[in-house]
């Protein structure tokens, strides 16, 4: 069983930064896949990000290719999302998900942390 608790989300004007932390419990951390996902008020969930188990290998939304990064730190059981030069759009729920099924599917989820871009 792998809880995921997303944490550094918040307000900030068009252009700033932020970076979401997603900490997981359980010994399994780094057997699996991390992803970043997003909701927007009235849109479907959206695939933001992915990390592969040793972090080698990282896989990007073109929306947010170039000004997002992600990380991870399999000691401490967290992955990361560096949001740079961040754009009203950017605006939703984000998610960690991890135990993909590779069809679209994940067995944890996180409870989600709002992030809000003012123009």
């Amino acid at each position: 069983q792998v809880q995921l608790v997303e944490s550094g989300g918040g307000l900030v004007q068009a252009g700033y930064s932020l970076i979401l932390s997603c900490a997981a419990s359980g010994r399994t951390f780094s057997t699996y896949s991390m992803d970043w996902f997003r909701q927007a008020p009235g849109k479907e969930r959206e695939f933001v990000a992915r990390i592969s188990q040793s972090g080698n290998s990282r896989w990007y939304a073109d929306s947010v290719k170039g000004r997002f990064t992600i990380s991870r730190d399999n000691h401490k059981n967290t992955v990361y999302l560096q949001m740079n030069s961040l754009k009203p759009e950017d605006t939703a729920v984000y998610y960690c998900a991890a135990g993909s099924n590779g069809m679209g599917s994940y067995l944890y989820w996180g409870q989600g942390t709002q992030v809000t871009v003012s123009s």
